[in-house]
């Protein structure tokens, strides 16, 4: 889709555009509370480019729910303009601070609509959203006087072929913490980032502790197969993305750890061929593919020639997630949490 061209619609936008300080537009935020440094420039290194910000943003947008809820885990909610692209409802305990924060779109916003808030710094989880064919490109936003993040996760990966790229190497959480971290850095709240990053490793500790599959023989270990979306090519969790991490902390295995592709689209017959003993479900509510949510991607699994005898299916054997959760984001946290838990459940894991 043609990006939307850039119209000032004020002078406060005007002002933006060119780089001034807010406040020489009239109204502009108030100093950044709590740990921040408002005074102090930041320089990092994300995806390959160089980014310097010159004090903490106070008028951000981030247009994925993963960024999103790091920016509001860090209670970052009075300098966000904007929000966009969600693939599940906000986490509960965010869901106040979220509500203060105006949503662009359920899915991809217009460049200009971006503009519109008057944004002073932009993060993505994705690099499409930031490349051509999303939103806009880093480089557009940056002519502009405004700053681009984007997931170090997604970076770390090729985006050639299908599948939505793929991974020589497999993903760990560091790359996630160190989201969190930069993030907290470019924005002032240090002492936050190192909190959220202490207390996701504790949450991944505390459900895998005394975890008997991860003791087992790797012939021994209980099998997952993760299904993200589509009924008809369906998207499979490959080796080494977020399923990687999830299954890696449990002690399972991936069915289709073979494959590098973070979400190869596998048909129905090589599904059942492997036999998974349980499945990992994506709970999606957007709208965008077939079978988004579990409760219909159960009614497929049940009724489907070729899966309801897996094994899996015929004993209900279900693990519903979030999308975000199946993503790399600080819900993967949640992922070891829930199929550590039914690992225990259904009498794989002690």
């Amino acid at each position: 889709m043609p990006v939307a061209p850039f119209r000032p619609t004020s002078l406060a936008a005007s002002c933006a555009v060119l780089g001034l300080l807010l406040t020489a537009c009239g109204g502009g935020a108030s100093q950044p509370a709590g740990d921040a440094k408002s005074a102090k420039a930041t320089t990092l290194e994300n995806c390959g480019r160089t980014l310097t910000v010159e004090q903490p943003p106070e008028r951000a947008v981030s247009l994925n729910q993963d960024s999103t809820e790091i920016l509001l885990s860090l209670g970052l909610a009075d300098r966000m303009a904007g929000t966009a692209t969600w693939t599940d409802p906000v986490l509960p305990h965010l869901a106040k601070e979220n509500a203060k924060v105006k949503r662009l779109a359920d899915n991809n916003p217009s460049f200009e609509r971006v503009l519109d808030q008057e944004p002073d710094f932009v993060t993505a989880s994705f690099e499409s959203t930031l490349g051509k064919g999303g939103v806009a490109t880093r480089k557009a936003f940056e002519d502009l006087g405004v700053g681009t993040y984007v997931s170090p996760a997604d970076c770390a990966k090729s985006h050639t072929g299908d599948g939505d790229g793929s991974r020589d190497e497999p993903l760990t959480m560091a790359a996630i913490h160190g989201e969190v971290t930069d993030l907290a850095k470019v924005f002032g709240v240090e002492e936050r980032g190192e909190k959220l990053v202490a207390d996701l490793a504790r949450r991944a500790e505390k459900a895998t502790d005394g975890l008997s599959t991860k003791k087992a023989p790797e012939d021994e270990r209980p099998t997952l197969l993760y299904w993200f979306a589509n009924a008809e090519a369906p998207y499979m969790g490959g080796c080494c993305g977020a399923p990687g991490i999830i299954t890696e902390a449990v002690g399972a295995k991936n069915v289709f750890d073979d494959t590098q592709a973070e979400w190869p689209q596998i048909n129905w017959e090589t599904v059942a061929d492997h036999d998974p003993d349980v499945l990992v479900i994506g709970d999606l509510t957007r709208k965008s593919q077939t079978a988004e949510s579990a409760a219909k991607k159960i009614a497929f699994l049940e009724s489907n020639p070729a899966t309801r005898t897996m094994t899996a299916v015929k004993e209900k054997r279900y693990v519903l997630l979030s999308g975000a959760a199946m993503n790399p984001s600080i819900r993967t946290v949640d992922g070891i949490e829930e199929v550590a838990a039914k690992l225990r459940e259904f009498g794989f894991a002690k």
